[in-house]
């Protein structure tokens, strides 16, 4: 090999690896609409293989009459470049709304070829509703401090008078002062959890294994209310440790998995929970009131095979009081972004029947921070 074809193969090896290392699904696509390449990035958007998208053509892979179709065409006639704004390319391969941002291009010299990047919406999009929900669950906070003076004062006077009435009730009677008790001794566990939000003192934090928490949840779990399910893991075991506070962690996954199992149901026979950990550089989150920017690298997921979240409940979702449970207090979740929120991370969740996914994104221990340095905060003062 001639020095010339030596420098032409690592150049094509440097633009194979720095195609392959863009955070965004980017693809070739042929004159005859066969997808040509493509990254890492697309194939964990569509879900195969890049060997598997070179056998395709585009159409096979977007909805029926597709805009990026029409885009492509587009391109190729004018030789420019287009762009084109929330448009979804969900598929019954990748069902649910999956609202992309597209740049269509040609190719330059290869101008019978056009390269597609698609740009997920959805990050951004949900990265902004946390702040909503973190603002939901600040108003809770007071809420919650107010509850707890005003209520549980007269809630026991309550109580006691029932006792009361019991010593000199005949039988029929004291089913119904017991049932004042048991009611009270109810709001006064409801208002005991509320008591949660209005906590806002420092996260103490410490450098913590991601995988001993799962497997201590795993192990609560399969003891208790998930023994009917089967429990898959696929863990990142080259994986840094978290900045966080163990026990407000056990908490945050024991609550996703016990929802998960719920939506399953206790007389499904096929029951699957999936936990996985992963590192996905690129994903970043700007403090409100700063120009700080906070990376959020680790990722850990809980899969689900239930029926899936409604979808009017969807945006509303980590909300105080919103459940889809008879029996519910719409306070899990509120409370499970509460304490991600004030590790300075964000959850989110994805849903369609047979395939619900919560997936929490953290912040690294670098072993710069000092162990009793509360999170940086994402809600706005």
């Amino acid at each position: 090999m001639s020095r010339a074809q030596a420098i032409s193969a690592d150049l094509s090896s440097f633009a194979d690896a720095m195609l392959h290392a863009l955070p965004h699904p980017i693809l070739m696509v042929s004159p005859d609409g066969r997808i040509a390449d493509a990254n890492v990035a697309a194939e964990q958007f569509f879900e195969a293989s890049i060997p598997m998208l070179r056998r395709h053509m585009l159409r096979d892979l977007v909805p029926f009459g597709s805009p990026l179709l029409s885009l492509i065409e587009q391109v190729r006639q004018r030789g420019a470049p287009v762009n084109e704004y929330k448009v979804d390319l969900a598929t019954p391969r990748n069902p649910g709304e999956r609202l992309v941002d597209l740049h269509v291009a040609p190719m330059g010299e290869y101008s019978d070829h056009v390269v597609v990047m698609l740009q997920e919406r959805t990050i951004a999009d949900k990265m902004d509703r946390q702040l909503t929900h973190r603002g939901a669950a600040r108003s809770v906070i007071a809420l919650a401090a107010m509850l707890a003076h005003e209520i549980k004062n007269p809630l026991s006077g309550i109580r006691g008078a029932a006792q009361l009435l019991e010593q000199g009730a005949n039988e029929e009677d004291r089913s119904l002062t017991k049932l004042i008790c048991d009611e009270t001794d109810r709001i006064v566990k409801l208002v005991d959890r509320m008591e949660v939000f209005a906590d806002e003192r420092p996260v103490e934090r410490e450098p913590v294994n991601i995988h001993v928490v799962l497997d201590h949840v795993k192990r609560l779990a399969q003891t208790g209310f998930a023994r009917h399910i089967r429990f898959i893991e696929e863990y990142d075991p080259s994986l840094p440790p978290v900045f966080a506070n163990r026990d407000q962690l056990i908490q945050v996954f024991l609550n996703l998995v016990k929802n998960a199992c719920e939506a399953i149901g206790e007389n499904a026979t096929d029951g699957e929970i999936q936990l996985t950990t992963a590192f996905r550089p690129g994903v970043r989150l700007q403090v409100p009131g700063s120009k700080e920017r906070v990376s959020l690298p680790l990722e850990f997921c809980v899969k689900d095979n239930g029926p899936g979240v409604p979808e009017d409940l969807m945006p509303h979702l980590f909300d105080p009081f919103v459940t889809t449970k008879p029996t519910g207090s719409g306070l899990g979740l509120a409370l499970v972004a509460k304490i991600v929120g004030d590790h300075g991370g964000i959850i989110e969740c994805e849903s369609q029947p047979r395939r619900t996914t919560f997936r929490v994104l953290m912040t690294i221990y670098s072993g710069d921070e000092s162990v009793s340095d509360d999170a940086p905060s994402m809600q706005s003062s």
